[in-house]
């Protein structure tokens, strides 16, 4: 059943008999229960009660918790042709990305950080509900230099406007610092909650090497205070240790990938409060399935090495105390199970309650939504999922997760209800 549905007329929704998780303790409450009024918990807990009329849910032991928060998706990329991509049809597209955001929703995840590409077009469409999806943070397009990653431009390719600038579906290049102030503040205009931008190179891009310096730091300081002015922040794509360091020594605020950090680097950025989010389950398939992808072999190679310093990263963040965000990078239908399969990757250098952390109260601290998102707790929205086992011991179970994710609740909604 995947249709909206309203809780009684009276506006309440009772769970009980759960195995309750917060989003924050290292253990689940036994025989627990919630009161949702309206968008919101009104309580949680072994002691919580309703009398009056109610819509009652017998959660059967169930695994009731948070619903999950992806920090690093692209509901605007089908797949990993990413020049193909900027000459899709934009009523393909977005067919496409509202695919893909329905099926995050089937998976588990309540909420959306997009990293490039996501725009106000997709936010209004799943306002409106024309799209059965998630709560939606999104950046517009992401932003590079002149042919830096993610400028996806081939090389030799004819300029046909004769202008030089670059405007993709994923990202826009941007030059100088004046070029960067306009494109912040277009994107705040339109809505964006946080800005993207690029440090450093990658593998999908034929111009930009992993470890060539992006941007001048004139270029990100101006995107860090504008940011700073709209009460938000910048994210930025970065594999390397270096790259890293310039992150926090020029006040971006979430580091992405983050593959190549090493322990020095990890306790600065543990000092200056920023997160990293790493992407294990990206860099895996992206190797798994590199001739299919038509990447050579150079860059199969690289993708390997980088998979594997990954995991010292983490360990070195891990160490260092730094906070852990959790995301996919999903590039299309090769990476869906990157949903699930990432937390099982996080579960070989964490706790499995420290990755469920990662995927629900952190993320929500990543998304300037502490309190409200990522946590069950009185004044809490109802971003709930109940949960056919026991994650706090076997993250495996999100990688069947369309079997084993039994009911979602968005805003106090049911989403997804397959108890039956």
């Amino acid at each position: 059943m995947n249709a909206r549905r309203d809780p009684a007329e009276t506006g309440v929704t009772v769970f009980h008999n759960a195995r309750l998780w917060d989003g924050v303790s290292d253990e689940a409450l036994e025989n627990a229960s919630i009161v949702v009024e309206g968008a919101r918990i009104r309580e949680a807990g072994a002691d919580a009660r309703h009398t009056g009329p109610a819509h009652r849910i017998d959660c059967g032991g169930l695994f009731l918790m948070p619903g999950l928060i992806d920090a690093h998706y692209h509901a605007n990329t089908p797949s990993y042709d990413f020049y193909g991509t900027d000459r899709m049809h934009p009523a393909l597209l977005a067919a496409h990305a509202a695919r893909l955001l329905t099926g995050a929703v089937d998976r588990g995840y309540t909420t959306i950080r997009d990293a490039g590409g996501g725009d106000v077009g997709l936010a209004q469409a799943l306002d409106a509900g024309l799209i059965d999806g998630p709560r939606f943070f999104y950046p517009g397009k992401a932003l590079t230099q002149t042919g830096g990653h993610g400028d996806m431009r081939r090389r030799g390719e004819p300029d046909l406007c004769g202008c030089g600038e670059y405007a993709g579906v994923i990202c826009e290049a941007v030059d100088g610092p004046h070029e960067m102030r306009k494109a912040v503040r277009q994107r705040f205009r339109q809505g964006a909650t946080q800005i993207k931008i690029f440090l450093s190179g990658g593998v999908s891009t034929e111009l930009a090497p992993l470890e060539m310096p992006h941007f001048t730091d004139a270029e990100i300081l101006v995107a860090v205070e504008e940011a700073a002015r709209r009460g938000s922040y910048v994210m930025a794509h970065c594999h390397t240790d270096a790259g890293a360091r310039r992150c926090v020594e020029l006040g971006v605020r979430t580091i992405e990938h983050g593959s190549l950090i090493e322990p020095e680097t990890a306790a600065l950025i543990a000092e200056a409060g920023a997160y990293v989010v790493p992407t294990l389950s990206a860099g895996e398939l992206i190797a798994e399935n590199a001739e299919a992808l038509g990447l050579p072999k150079s860059a199969t190679e690289k993708v390997r090495e980088v998979n594997k310093r990954t995991l010292d990263a983490i360990e070195a963040c891990v160490s260092a105390g730094v906070k852990l965000g959790l995301g996919c990078d999903l590039h299309g239908d090769v990476f869906l199970q990157t949903q699930g399969r990432e937390l099982l990757l996080r579960g070989q250098v964490q706790r499995p309650v420290d990755v469920l952390r990662s995927a629900t109260s952190i993320n929500a601290e990543i998304v300037q939504r502490a309190g409200e998102l990522g946590r069950i707790a009185a004044g809490a929205l109802a971003d709930l999922i109940l949960v056919d086992g026991d994650p706090l011991s076997d993250l495996s179970v999100f990688v069947s997760s369309a079997k084993t994710v039994r009911l979602v609740m968005i805003d106090g909604k049911i989403r997804r209800d397959r108890r039956v």
